[in-house]
Order: C-alpha cells, then structure tokens, then sequence
C-alpha cells in the first residue's frame, strides 16, 4: 500500500449558483440547475460523474484512498478568441473559484489558475493576483491560444516568454493541458475525434516547440507537467529527431529534440491508459519525471467502472508487468508530484 497518494490531474466544476449570471447570459458556460449537464453556446456535455462537485469529490476521493487532489481549471475556460474585457472577467472568475476551493480545503486541495497569453499584460497582471493575493502556485496553460492575427500559435512560443519569465521568477509550477481542437482543425467531429487523437497531438506539437525552443533551461525554476503523459509526443521522439537530423536548415537556432528527455524540471503524468505506453513514458523519460494523474471525474480518465477501471489501475499494472517497482509506485503517487508542485510535503 502506497503511503500518501497526492492525483496530480484532477478537475472541479462549480456549483451552478456560482456561476455568475454573464457568464450565461453571452452563453460562455453554465450547468443545469439539475447537474445533468455542462453547456456553452452550441456545445453541451453530460455530467458523467457526483464528484465533479466539491463535496462528492471529497467522498470520491476518500473512497479511493487518494490523499491530495491537484485541481486545473476548466479548459472550457482558456478564452481562446475573446475580447479583453470579457476574458478578463471569466478569467478572474474561475481564479477566484479554484482560489477559495484551495483556501477552504487545503489539506486536500491544491488549486491551479489560469492566463489566456493573447492579452498579455492582463495575464502577467494575474499571475501577479493569483501568486500574491490568492496563494496559488501552479499556472495552467492551453497548448495553444489564437493570437491578434487570428492565428494559432503553441504556448510554447516567444510571444509567450514574459508569462514563463515571471513564472521563472515565482518558482511556479505549469500544467500545459490541450483544448478547442475543434476550431483549429477543420475535420468533422464525430467518434470523439477530437479527445482521442487531436488532444493528444496539440500536446505533442507544443511539446516539439517547448524542447525545441529550449524552455526548461531558459526557465530553470519553472517545474512543467504536461498532461496525458504527452503520449504521443513520447512515441514520436525518433521521427523528431530524423527531421532534425536530416533538415538542419529547418531548425536554425533550434535544441536538439534529445536535449530534454528526462530532465528534472519536465514532468509526465500518467493518464496514458495502458501498461505499454507507461512502458514508454517510463524508459523514455526516467521514472523521476513520472507523476501520478487521473483526470477524473471525466470518463477519459481513470474511474471506476469504465473499461475494468479504477484510479491508478496503470499505475498498478506497471508493478505487476514489472515496468516499474512499488517503490517507484510510491515515489510516483508522492514524492514525484510534491517535486513538481516545489513542495517538501503538503497540509
């Protein structure tokens, strides 16, 4: 039995009483009275799980014997292509709330918060608030934002440097977490196309530009996690590296994409939903840089019920296939998320 569990990808929805009246009324997003399901303009979702909710998530997570819950925002929340005033509002809402959610429950919650990158000093601004007023430390970034020209560019962007620079500065924690993948491909969205595979390759394709434009050594206080493992961006090292190997000409000024494997503040969680691609994760990148993440409550991460599933089931299969050891389970579950999060231990 591991000693302490702290799930470093969790996700937490408001009550819909907290959600202020503009929000639907320029229909950005609400919840049904009911909690039966999340809407914006034109999109709906189902609330698949209770413990989307504050209060079932405390019970879920006792349940499971899960210690600590690491909460993002709400990625229906980046403000991709929105006008200042608005993002602002909408931003400095889901701050305020993850916020208080962290302040009332800190020994079970440690809260993200969130800066949309188009309206630059309005996100250095924030990052200011939330550090200083509000006592959060980790940052939560899109992989990509819509810029003034109405182009989508990776968050791994020079444009984007002020924001890791004064991450740098407050020794933050980044989650970078993949969305609107709809918008910025034009294919028909059936099959859940657009979580089963585009996520995932927003992820890779900032991943290409974070290694590539050398961000964990230009920020070496900034400690980042990217999300689901970075799954494919794990398969596709090679093919990275024979691109960069065999057009040099195409990557003037750039690293080497092997320049990054495995170093220490680069972090992999491991919603990669089979033993296999942990396998990968773990060879490819070192066991050290390999944390705990469930991204519950959503049915793509690791709940109970859903494809003989129960939280930490890869993690658990990685021991009995020997990919990894208990210890490494331990260390995976605790120490490695509290290098992560700059913490010696938690509330």
């Amino acid at each position: 039995m591991t000693k302490y569990r702290i799930n470093s990808h969790g996700h937490l929805l408001p009550d819909p009483d907290q959600i202020p009246q503009f929000m639907k009324d320029k229909e950005i997003f609400w919840i049904d009275e009911d909690r039966t399901h999340m809407r914006q303009k034109g999109w709906s979702r189902p609330i698949t799980d209770k413990s989307f909710f504050l209060k079932e998530k405390l019970v879920w997570m006792e349940r499971h014997k899960i210690n600590h819950e690491v909460i993002l925002n709400l990625s229906q929340l980046y403000c991709n292509g929105l006008e200042r005033q608005l993002t602002k509002d909408i931003i400095r809402f889901q701050n305020d709330f993850n916020g208080q959610t962290q302040a009332e429950n800190k020994k079970k919650i440690t809260a993200g918060f969130v800066v949309q990158p188009l309206h630059m000093d309005d996100a250095l601004n924030e990052i200011e608030r939330c550090v200083t007023d509000l006592g959060l430390k980790l940052l939560c970034l899109p992989t990509h934002y819509l810029n003034k020209k109405n182009e989508w560019l990776s968050v791994a962007d020079k444009s984007v440097e002020p924001i890791f620079q004064l991450a740098n500065e407050y020794n933050l924690a980044v989650e970078i977490h993949p969305y609107d993948g709809p918008k910025m491909i034009g294919l028909k969205n059936e099959f859940w196309r657009f979580h089963l595979v585009w996520m995932c390759a927003q992820t890779a394709d900032t991943y290409h530009f974070f290694t590539l434009l050398d961000f964990p050594d230009k920020f070496p206080n900034v400690r980042t996690a990217f999300a689901h493992g970075n799954q494919f961006g794990q398969v596709n090292l090679g093919r990275r590296t024979q691109g960069f190997e065999g057009r040099p000409d195409l990557f003037q000024k750039a690293s080497h994409p092997t320049k990054s494997i495995g170093i220490e503040n680069v972090f992999y969680d491991t919603l990669v939903h089979d033993v296999l691609s942990l396998e990968m994760l773990v060879r490819r990148q070192g066991v050290n840089q390999v944390i705990a993440g469930l991204d519950d409550p959503y049915p793509l991460g690791e709940m109970e019920g859903i494809w003989g599933g129960y939280p930490g089931k890869v993690i658990d299969d990685g021991v009995h296939k020997g990919v990894i050891t208990k210890e490494d389970r331990d260390n995976i579950w605790g120490r490695n998320v509290l290098r992560w999060l700059g913490e010696d231990n938690l509330p």
